[in-house]
């Protein structure tokens, strides 16, 4: 699919970096460099790049579409942190000298965007993101339908894909997964909890319930309820001519707002209502949602474990204010939390309201014969910053 919008992102040192808190007179470098993903050769566009002073004071900029920055910062010895999406899934830190009046290149080895999350996938019949993950250079392992029964097992992942297709009976053994609720179950706790899921196409079912598929409209055994999401079984194939990303910093990191997309399948599940105080659409064919997202689920009755890696266990998101009155999502280590909240941040992402996961729905997927065109680039900026 082809989508369209505006961009109005700051690329060129962020607004900390030209009017510091306590605006005295500062000394300051620039750092330039490119972000790649682990494979070294793709370019990661959207990523935050950001010092932090002896202050706190944040300074902060975003790699290009191209995947180039360059960064105003204090002078003197540093770390430049890389990170995408909240900061807890990949990040790269990198220590720098900045030298005054002076630039400092950051050489392509050392910005490689590093993946801290542990990641898993169950394998579908028709999508098959898994490729695109390893494609970038990042690591995702495969668990089973049934392993979604056991909360032990998918706790220790931050991230976990749900391909299209991945609910049939050579996955499932049986016709009714539907009537699998410790899968339900399970998800809903996960993402309270702090962990994300992709889910694409079929995989629709695994929100609000149903077998293979979402055949209709209307209450199921899934935990997302019909009157915030409901689909349909009724997509063609074809191609889908003109569509626009309506996120502006996805529509930034990937270089283009309009795409168009091919739909290689028919019956895919389509997103007949959304509520749009629930969800964010990414993705849309004028008022057709294509791809959408969320992190305000929570379910209060779930039980509160601990979700993901343990390399997360001393880092936490913050939401930090910046001097311009902007505000950006970081991932800091909890040892510097005293000293952000006594400057006014606070815990969590800047766009959240509780400490769950994202959800992304997606129609579009990677499906495995034919040409994904434009849509390639907007997975990879899903991987990147669920």
């Amino acid at each position: 699919m082809f989508c369209t919008l505006v961009l109005l992102v700051n690329c060129k040192g962020g607004d900390d970096t030209i009017t510091p808190e306590d605006a005295k007179p500062i000394s300051t470098g620039t750092v330039e460099g490119k972000v790649f993903a682990k494979n070294g050769t793709k370019p990661i566009g959207g990523a935050i790049v950001f010092t932090v002073d002896n202050k706190n004071q944040v300074y902060h900029t975003y790699s290009n579409a191209d995947g180039t920055f360059s960064l105003t910062a204090p002078e003197g010895n540093t770390t430049l942190h890389i990170q995408t999406g909240n900061g807890l899934n990949f990040r790269t830190e990198i220590p720098v000298t900045v030298k005054r009046n002076e630039t400092t290149s950051v050489a392509g080895k050392d910005s490689k965007l590093n993946q801290v999350a542990k990641i898993a996938y169950v394998e579908g019949s028709y999508d098959e993101i898994e490729t695109i993950i390893a494609n970038l250079g990042y690591t995702a392992t495969e668990i089973s339908y049934h392993d979604l029964k056991n909360l032990n097992t998918i706790s220790q992942y931050d991230i976990i894909f749900l391909n299209c297709g991945s609910r049939n009976f050579t996955q499932t053994g049986t016709n009714t997964p539907g009537n699998d609720l410790s899968v339900f179950a399970n998800l809903s706790t996960f993402i309270t909890n702090g962990g994300s899921i992709y889910t694409s196409d079929w995989a629709a079912a695994y929100l609000v319930g149903g077998d293979r598929n979402v055949l209709s409209c209307g209450p199921g055994a899934g935990f997302i309820d019909f009157t915030q999401v409901c689909f349909t079984n009724s997509g063609s194939i074809g191609m889908y001519d003109n569509c626009s990303i309506s996120n502006t910093a996805m529509a930034a990191s990937i270089g283009f707002n309009t795409l168009d997309i091919q739909y290689d399948q028919p019956l895919w599940d389509k997103i007949q209502y959304h509520d749009p105080l629930f969800w964010e659409v990414l993705v849309q064919k004028g008022n057709e949602p294509l791809m959408i997202r969320t992190n305000k689920y929570t379910n209060k009755n779930a039980p509160k474990i601990t979700v993901g890696t343990a390399s997360n266990n001393n880092h936490m998101t913050i939401c930090h204010h910046t001097s311009s009155g902007n505000n950006i999502t970081i991932t800091i280590n909890q040892n510097a939390w005293s000293a952000h909240q006594a400057h006014g941040d606070y815990v969590g992402a800047c766009s959240g309201n509780t400490g769950s996961g994202n959800i992304y729905y997606t129609t579009f997927h990677n499906h495995a014969s034919g040409n994904i065109g434009k849509t390639g680039p907007i997975l990879e900026y899903v991987i990147l910053n669920l």
